[in-house]
């Protein structure tokens, strides 16, 4: 036993010189230390051992199984040790090394002009509605009085999902859902996306409206004009003013197209304005009886006024931005330019 005991101390030795990461040091417990390895099973020989000799035998296994369990974790701190050298030099700081620079982030341009848009018609005491950008055909035409094969219906390309969801074409049909939650006074801005099958420089197939709905006991078109101005003077600055032309919405009726005087030119006339001194920004109007009869409000009581403002518009106008594609391509050098 004795000469059995110094043969494999020898292997072992051996095998631990070969040891070169924690995997191998797992295979050399494995091998030797474990339940089924080679300095264990030297106790399962004891009963081949004549018996008075089995006491001095057995001394001499648990010692040498005490040498390899010793010879064991001195190898494995030593492995320890040196990772743990390894790591720290890995990681270590040069205070004299230039500092990594981590740019800092800034909101999307379109956000920026929401927010500032929200602000402005805060002050006016207009709450916030975000309404779903799925709608059905009855929030989105039919009670905003664009009944079924209506020719108002081919002002909007509509995306249909069936037959009667559509992706929304317009947040109008916030109007509805708020005057259906609410009596009046009401007074609420819906932002949001909306989606039509239009794209060029100044139209993308999704993009972003800011609707306004005010109702109320003796809304007139002055209410309306009055808070436009307020708006873009906060926009594009004191000097500008806005002008009522006659227009059509199923929804509105009187509607009317809002031009601002341009802001580049003072009016005069420039490349921005087209020479005429005047730049449309937005549609609006009183509130159709049909549609506030279609929400259980009395017109004979009740009049309103709405307005839906294109988002896009408003920043690429304030900005000086000629193609509506720039907000959605994700380029840096764009998106960096907003940054305060």
């Amino acid at each position: 036993m004795e000469a059995k005991i110094k043969a494999l101390r020898e292997q072992m030795e051996e095998a631990l010189g070969r040891v070169q990461s924690k995997a191998e040091l797992d295979a050399f417990w494995q091998a030797y230390l474990s339940k089924k390895g080679s300095v264990t099973g030297l106790m399962k020989e004891l009963g081949n051992v004549p018996k008075e000799d089995r006491p001095a035998v057995g001394k001499l296994i648990n010692e040498f199984k005490n040498y390899a369990e010793q010879r064991y974790q001195e190898v494995r701190q030593k492995m320890e040790e040196k990772d743990l050298e390894l790591r720290n030099q890995s990681e270590q700081v040069d205070i004299t090394m230039p500092a990594k620079k981590r740019p800092a982030g800034t909101l999307h341009p379109i956000t920026i002009t929401k927010n500032e848009m929200i602000d402005v018609f805060s002050g006016m005491g207009f709450e916030v509605f975000e309404g779903p950008e799925i709608e059905d055909d009855d929030h989105n035409f039919s009670r905003l009085n664009v009944p079924k094969n209506h020719p108002a219906r081919d002002m909007q390309d509509t995306f249909y999902l069936s037959e009667d969801i559509v992706l929304r074409t317009h947040t109008s049909p916030g109007q509805i859902r708020v005057m259906d939650a609410k009596k009046p006074p009401i007074k609420v801005l819906v932002p949001g996306r909306v989606f039509r099958s239009d794209s060029d420089a100044t139209h993308s197939p999704m993009f972003y409206q800011m609707e306004g709905l005010v109702v109320d006991k003796h809304i007139t078109l002055c209410d309306l004009q009055g808070m436009l101005d307020e708006f873009v003077k906060k926009i594009f600055g004191d000097s500008v003013k806005t002008r009522l032309r006659p227009s059509y919405f199923p929804f509105t009726e009187p509607s009317v197209e809002v031009d601002v005087s341009c802001f580049a030119c003072g009016g005069e006339g420039c490349s921005l304005c087209k020479g005429t001194g005047w730049i449309e920004v937005l549609g609006g109007g009183i509130v159709h009886h049909k549609v506030l009869e279609n929400c259980g409000v009395d017109p004979n009581v009740y009049s309103g006024l709405a307005f839906g403002i294109g988002i896009e518009r408003i920043a690429m106008l304030k900005y000086g931005i000629n193609n509506i594609g720039l907000f959605y391509e994700n380029d840096l050098r764009f998106l960096k330019q907003f940054q305060n």
